[in-house]
């Protein structure tokens, strides 16, 4: 473990690069989500076609391909994902205003092959919540709009909330992939870098950056068990 030992700054730096990467994306697939699941039981044809599609579509993806066209075909159609460096928020996630963009692209990846995965599970909550309510909603005069931001959604988010856990882990996990599409400095990028060019043993690095991401996933998956339990004993 000395090879962790003496290169804790490396580690603690491409650890907290990660950690922003993760709640960015986390954010990102999130918002994707929702508005997904939205169209998914939206009662107009075109947009209930777009949810199927993307769900379609990012759940039977590779994330590898993902990875590859939002790090090369961005680029190739004149996209840096400039959008993205949002006034304030910038300020805190400092690697978001940095010229070189894939840290960006790695954001646009991860969201948009997680928030298929969100959307499903999001579906599945509201899909647990009572019928008779919906139709209550309807019956007094409720749009769908309203419908859905009043009654349904609020006790869908809690109802999914274990699944989404479980889908925000996964994605921390597929994150070690954008060290391998330009990320420069996260803990994939970092441990290969210690592997390649200082010549360090090849375990006690790969150790190192499960330890990282065990920091990351053992907490929110104890906090899962917890809730989990806790909605057993209320039932």
């Amino acid at each position: 473990m000395g090879a962790v030992i003496d290169n804790f700054d490396v580690f603690a730096g491409g650890f907290w690069l990660t950690l922003q990467l993760c709640i960015l994306a986390a954010i990102g697939a999130l918002v994707i989500g929702a508005v997904i699941a939205v169209f998914r039981i939206s009662p107009v044809p075109p947009l209930r076609a777009i949810g199927t599609g993307y769900v379609t579509v990012f759940r039977n993806v590779p994330l590898t391909i993902v990875f590859f066209f939002s790090a090369f075909a961005l680029p190739a159609l004149g996209s840096n994902a400039n959008f993205l460096r949002i006034p304030g928020l910038e300020q805190i996630f400092t690697r978001l205003s940095i010229d070189l963009p894939y840290f960006r692209f790695a954001i646009i990846a991860l969201s948009l092959y997680t928030g298929a995965f969100v959307c499903e599970a999001l579906r599945a909550g509201i899909n647990a919540v009572p019928t008779g309510q919906a139709e209550a909603a309807r019956a007094i005069g409720l749009t769908f709009g309203q419908n859905l931001r009043f009654v349904v959604l609020p006790q869908a988010w809690k109802a999914a909330i274990v699944p989404l856990g479980s889908v925000i882990i996964a994605m921390i996990k597929n994150s070690a992939l954008a060290g391998f599409f330009g990320v420069v400095g996260d803990l994939s990028n970092s441990g290969y870098a210690l592997i390649t060019v200082r010549g360090e043993p090849t375990i006690p690095v790969m150790i190192g950056i499960s330890i990282g991401f065990l920091i990351m996933t053992v907490p929110l998956g104890i906090l899962l068990d917890r809730i989990e339990k806790r909605r057993a004993v209320a039932r």
